[in-house]
């Protein structure tokens, strides 16, 4: 079911990247300690009271060299796009400026909830100040401080009183839902067009040709699947233009809809940087991901080339070495024959649950093989292992300490997992826990 989206707008140095940081709970800069995942987001999921939300921070939409006064227009226009709550950040110490009544009357004309926040309310003697942020037309102004972290549960309380209900979406569990995901111009269009055999969707060289996410029905070989297509990804500080409008974040809702991801790769262009921060969305939300390398009819080949090519995209996108590797041509529909299959393999995978006895013998197997490690004189002690969850498969392997399960050995369970079960094309978890 699709998640609300509330975007933070105001005009510069009002403290929306402070605000934004402070309600997704962590620095703007996600790293990881896998290569090929780190990525600035301007936009991540947060939650309050249970429920769970998108956040847009258009203080990190960069728009060129656009003049203020555009950019902000720009910036709020995204905004009144893509959102379903806006909240309006003033500054406190600066009182109501002419850029604050400008966003202002952007946002009025809007049509959406919108919550303003004064922030830099840094002390209670400062509370008595907000009342002129009355005059904005708003309702009543919520003091804040994204600095301390103080007020924003009243204002998150207003927020999600703004949020539409939506409607449960009617999801047939044998139907596999797939998405495309890659950069501008990899061919995303013309592979369902060549998957449909017919122009369902428009080609075309131009970069960003498709902005919205297009779902499309295909029954193969007595599967259902439901197809959505994406707005190409661009790179940061490219995604913003205003012909763009916000394609990554759709994208995004795309992939939280997807029980397979198919990640495009340009044969003829080869492998970007691009191309691995695209995959980490992906691999982040926990979905089933077959990558796919279009445009194959482009590279001279012999009997080595397609294992070459592999061996590359393995040493580039180490955090997927459980993703297949399906080789094809949209235009000449070469070797296409082989992608559903794989989504298909991918997505059972991706829902395959493993008995509690058969998943322990591997794990005991596993540890009489590799016996666990000894830290600081105590050793690890495995007890038992069972499967919680699907989509992503996940695991709770109860032990004596989960500080002992070092991540090495942590690695090493989840290889032994896939040598015995498979779990081609989909990531798994595995949680040490305590047995209580």
């Amino acid at each position: 079911m699709r998640k609300a989206v509330v975007a933070i707008v105001g005009r510069p140095n009002v403290g929306k990247s402070t605000i934004f940081n402070r309600l997704v709970g962590e620095r703007i800069s996600i790293v990881e300690d896998i290569p090929g995942v780190t990525r600035d987001r301007i936009y991540s999921q947060a939650e309050w009271l249970n429920i769970n939300f998108n956040l847009i921070d258009t203080g990190g939409i960069e728009i060129g060299d656009e003049p203020l006064l555009n950019q902000m227009r720009q910036q709020a226009e995204v905004a009144i796009d893509e959102a379903d709550v806006i909240i309006f950040i003033v500054n406190a110490k600066e009182g109501i400026t002419a850029a604050d009544e400008e966003v202002a009357k952007l946002l009025f004309k809007s049509n959406k909830p919108i919550v303003l926040a004064v922030n830099k309310v840094d002390n209670p003697e400062m509370r008595d100040e907000v009342y002129e942020y009355y005059s904005l037309g708003f309702g009543e102004p919520f003091p804040i401080s994204g600095a301390h972290g103080l007020g924003l549960g009243d204002l998150l309380d207003e927020v999600v009183k703004h949020f539409p209900i939506f409607d449960q979406e009617e999801v047939d569990e044998e139907t596999i839902y797939f998405s495309l995901i890659g950069r501008p111009n990899v061919g995303k269009s013309s592979l369902v067009n060549a998957l449909l055999n017919e122009e369902r969707v428009i080609v075309s060289d131009i970069e960003g040709t498709t902005r919205d996410a297009i779902d499309t029905h295909l029954h193969k070989d007595g599967q259902d699947y439901v197809i959505i297509d994406t707005a190409g990804m661009r790179k940061r500080g490219k995604v913003y233009e205003s012909t763009e409008k916000y394609s990554v974040l759709r994208a995004l809702r795309a992939i939280e809809r997807s029980d397979v991801v198919l990640v495009l790769i340009d044969a003829d262009t080869g492998i970007r940087e691009q191309d691995k921060k695209i995959a980490g969305y992906a691999h982040d939300a926990g979905r089933g991901i077959v990558i796919v390398v279009n445009k194959w009819d482009t590279v001279e080949t012999d009997e080595k080339t397609m294992k070459e090519y592999e061996e590359k995209i393995r040493a580039h996108f180490q955090f997927l070495d459980y993703a297949p590797v399906v080789f094809l041509s949209a235009k000449t529909k070469k070797r296409i024959h082989t992608l559903l299959p794989m989504v298909q393999v991918a997505s059972d995978n991706h829902a395959k649950r493993i008995p509690t006895n058969v998943l322990n013998d591997v794990i005991m197997d596993a540890i009489a093989m590799n016996p666990t490690p000894t830290v600081k004189g105590q050793r690890l002690k495995v007890l038992y292992a069972t499967q919680v969850a699907v989509k992503p498969p996940a695991f709770v392997v109860f032990v004596n300490d989960p500080e002992l399960m070092h991540f090495s050995y942590q690695r090493f369970l989840e290889n032994k997992i896939r040598d015995a079960f498979g779990f081609v094309g989909t990531p798994i978890k595995i949680i040490a826990r305590r047995r209580s």
